[in-house]
């Protein structure tokens, strides 16, 4: 699963981010695939830059409460990193102003780095993996969460090498939203799902306290 994708697709700016990711996945799977079964959820993230965020040191510790949460909950967590660097970019003029390199401004540019390699390594990976298994153990297939066209190679590099698998694709797109779906990675899965609605994000919350090892993760007061 995308963080990034999950976060600015389908949370950011509503009242559901305190999101159960391993029961809004098994709820969408028994929708979409009635004999299927959840077995794991692997989450790939960057953590957040406190000078950055809009809420500063808050939003990083409202982050890191959230992924003890999904830790508690069995969930993996993979982190990636974010990279600052100054770079000079087109001046905005306006939408009807063509984009010049001939006038350009200083901006910091902010990129997650790693994530969506590390989420076509463990995918592809994992399809080795369970290739050398007894047919009997064998996952029947990997789910991507995410809208990001960069996971085109590996989701048909999964078709090809390991067609036993197979492949779906949840949009972390909300309803009410216009968005065409990414062609490149819909011809390379045996289904999609392109809406996530409020009713199931709001059906999948986690507890306002979940226990952990050390501390409670306590929901976020501003989430």
């Amino acid at each position: 699963m995308d963080g990034y994708n999950l976060f600015y697709g389908l949370l950011a700016g509503t009242e559901y981010k305190w999101l159960d990711l391993p029961a809004l996945l098994a709820h969408i799977l028994r929708a979409e695939q009635p004999e299927s079964e959840l077995a794991s959820v692997c989450f790939f993230t960057s953590g957040v830059k406190p000078d950055l965020a809009t809420r500063g040191r808050v939003s990083k510790e409202a982050q890191d409460t959230y992924l003890r949460a999904l830790i508690e909950k069995g969930v993996r967590i993979y982190y990636g990193r974010h990279q600052l660097e100054p770079r000079l970019a087109p001046r905005f003029v306006d939408r009807n102003t063509p984009a010049s390199r001939l006038d350009q401004v200083a901006i910091w540019k902010l990129e997650e780095k790693e994530t969506d390699v590390h989420i076509a390594i463990s995918m592809y990976r994992l399809a080795a993996k369970q290739a050398a298994l007894p047919a009997c153990e064998r996952i029947g297939q990997i789910v991507l969460m995410s809208a990001d066209t960069d996971m085109t190679p590996v989701l048909k590099a999964l078709r090809e090498d390991y067609p036993e698998v197979r492949v779906g694709v949840i949009l972390p797109h909300r309803e009410g939203f216009k968005r065409k779906a990414p062609g490149s990675l819909k011809n390379h899965s045996n289904w999609m799902r392109h809406v996530v609605t409020r009713d199931e994000l709001a059906a999948c919350q986690l507890p306002h306290q979940v226990p952990t090892r050390k501390k409670p993760a306590r929901k976020p007061d501003y989430w």
